[in-house]
């Protein structure tokens, strides 16, 4: 049985000949084409489009450009890298912060250097849909490919010029890599940057949330509160007149008296006149979702509202008078308890679907 035994274990030279074909074979699968992840890959796999949650009228095949996961992975490390600004400090998400909806907490938006703009960054959740065509607080961009090329260029948001953020990008092998799996050839240009964000922009939609189950048949769904909140505003407070639509907003351009100068006679800002030329787009600005509208106060384009409370308070008093005032505002008879219930209606607004963070890893 010893002899048997001696036989049937297997000889170095047998374990060097089995461990050469096992090496042999390993090669020949890196041969076919296979090869280990880099790190940011690992971080940020592939992953299929989302399903639209409940409440959300999305369909990614009627987008304008193609969508693919790949795409949207490209497009989320773009979106999120700093890289792409003049001095690598700001992102898209600098300003459209994950965890605010992708808005932000403050009243104006901070760029390079520290410098303050104007103005409140909106959120962009669900703005693939519908194909409403006007982004920006001026509706100057018509596309999601158009407005996230505008910050990129601004001097006091992320300071680039596109020529240079394309440059930028295109010296990162890891990008290199990317373009070439998305697109199928190595060209790297600013449309298709732009629309790699707008791709990962797409997908990040809101749903879901306590109203949508109320509307969905679910009676419980809403606090009391929230159901006399839910009635005000489809019906006495004609919130529904310009916030309309499952996405809550009809996209147009609205004079509430924002920024309004009694004293001047002016605007602090003009808004959609200077992108229209119209007298009448005087002090008017794009009607804002309100879906995740409790995530990101202060509000209005300037965030001079600070609480839902004080937003529902400026419509009750009928806005500020000027003389391009919209013919929609009007002052609204309501109880201490019913403004309450408009901003409870509001919170249950608050959905799900869009949850992110920033990437560890970038492409290097």
């Amino acid at each position: 049985m010893r002899n048997a035994d001696r036989h049937q274990r297997p000889t170095p030279a047998t374990i060097r000949f089995s461990l050469a074909i096992f090496l042999g074979l390993g090669l020949l699968a890196c041969g076919k084409g296979e090869r280990r992840p880099a790190p940011w890959e690992l971080e940020s796999p592939v992953s299929p489009l989302p399903t639209p949650p409940l409440g959300v009228q999305a369909d990614f095949s009627q987008l304008k450009f193609t969508i693919t996961p790949e795409k949207v992975r490209l497009g989320r490390w773009l979106f999120f890298d700093p890289r792409l600004s003049l001095d690598g400090t700001v992102s898209c998400a600098t300003c459209h912060r994950p965890e605010n909806a992708f808005s932000e907490p403050t009243p104006h938006s901070t760029g390079i250097r520290g410098q303050e703009g104007a103005r409140k960054s909106p959120t962009f959740l669900n703005g693939a849909w519908p194909f409403y065509e006007v982004y920006f607080w001026d509706g100057r961009a018509s596309s999601l490919k158009d407005q996230a090329m505008g910050p990129m260029a601004n001097p006091i948001e992320m300071g680039n010029s596109h020529d240079v953020l394309v440059r930028t990008v295109a010296a990162v092998p890891g990008y290199q890599a990317a373009f070439q799996s998305v697109y199928g050839d190595a060209r790297i240009d600013l449309d298709r940057i732009a629309e790699a964000i707008a791709a990962y922009e797409a997908t990040r939609l809101s749903g879901n949330s306590p109203w949508d189950r109320f509307a969905n048949g679910d009676s419980t769904a809403l606090t009391p509160q929230a159901r006399l909140g839910n009635d005000l505003f489809f019906g006495a407070a004609e919130c529904s007149q310009c916030h309309a639509g499952w996405n809550f907003t009809d996209s147009m351009f609205h004079n509430l008296g924002i920024g309004w100068n009694a004293t001047a006679g002016a605007f602090a800002d003009s808004g959609r006149v200077k992108v229209s030329g119209k007298p009448e787009d005087t002090g008017a600005f794009k009607t804002p979702t309100l879906r995740e509208v409790a995530k990101h106060a202060p509000y209005m384009h300037d965030g001079s509202l600070a609480t839902l409370r004080d937003a529902v308070a400026h419509y009750r008093k009928g806005g500020d008078p000027n003389p391009h005032l919209s013919p929609k505002i009007r002052p609204l008879v309501l109880t201490d308890a019913e403004v309450d219930a408009l901003v409870g209606f509001m919170e249950a607004l608050s959905g799900e679907g869009y949850a992110d963070q920033t990437p560890k890893t970038f492409p290097q």
